[in-house]
C-alpha cells in the first residue's frame, strides 16, 4: 500500500513538470524577455483554423493507473484489494490517458501572410487573436520563432 502510494505521489510530480511552453502571440517566457525582435510588416493572405498538438508524455496514463491502483486496492481485503486494485489501475489508466490526449490539442490559426517584398510566409500561432485577410500585421521574429501580431 505505501509502496501504490509513493508511485501516486511520483506520478503527480511528474506530471507538474510536465507544463509545456505557450504559442500564443501574447506569452513571453522569462528568458525572452529584453531580448530584440526584428519587424516585418505584412498583409494577412488567409488564416486557417489548425489544432496544435503538443504531444503525449505517458504521464496521463501513469498517473491515472497509480491513483486507480491506490483507490482500488483500498476496497476490501485480500485477495480482492489485490483484484480492485489491478482493475483500478487499469481504468484509472485508460481515463489518465483520455484526459491527458484532450488536454495536449487546443485550438490554432495557421495564418498567411504577404511581406511588403511580396514573399509569402506562413505561421501557427494559439488562436487566442483574431486575423482577416487584408489586414496589415507584424512579424516578430528573434530567429527561432515568428509571432504575428497586431
Amino acid at each position: 500500500m505505501k509502496a501504490l502510494i509513493a508511485v501516486a505521489v511520483a506520478s503527480a510530480l511528474a506530471l507538474s513538470g510536465c507544463a509545456t511552453p505557450s504559442n500564443s502571440n501574447s506569452v513571453y517566457s522569462a528568458g525572452q524577455a529584453q531580448n530584440e525582435q526584428s519587424v516585418r510588416m505584412a498583409t494577412v493572405e488567409s488564416v486557417r483554423e489548425v489544432t496544435i498538438d503538443k504531444g503525449e508524455t505517458g504521464t496521463g496514463t501513469l498517473a491515472g493507473a497509480a491513483l486507480g491502483g491506490v483507490g482500488g486496492s483500498s476496497v476490501g481485503g485480500g485477495k480482492g484489494s489485490i483484484a480492485t486494485g489491478i482493475i483500478g489501475a487499469v481504468a484509472g489508466g485508460i481515463i489518465g490517458n483520455a484526459i491527458e490526449n484532450n488536454a495536449s490539442k487546443h485550438k490554432g490559426f495557421e495564418i498567411t501572410v504577404r511581406l511588403e517584398n511580396g514573399d509569402l510566409r506562413s505561421i501557427v500561432q494559439d488562436a487566442d487573436e483574431q486575423f482577416r485577410a487584408g489586414e496589415r500585421v507584424r512579424l516578430l521574429s528573434d530567429g527561432r520563432k515568428t509571432r504575428v501580431t497586431h
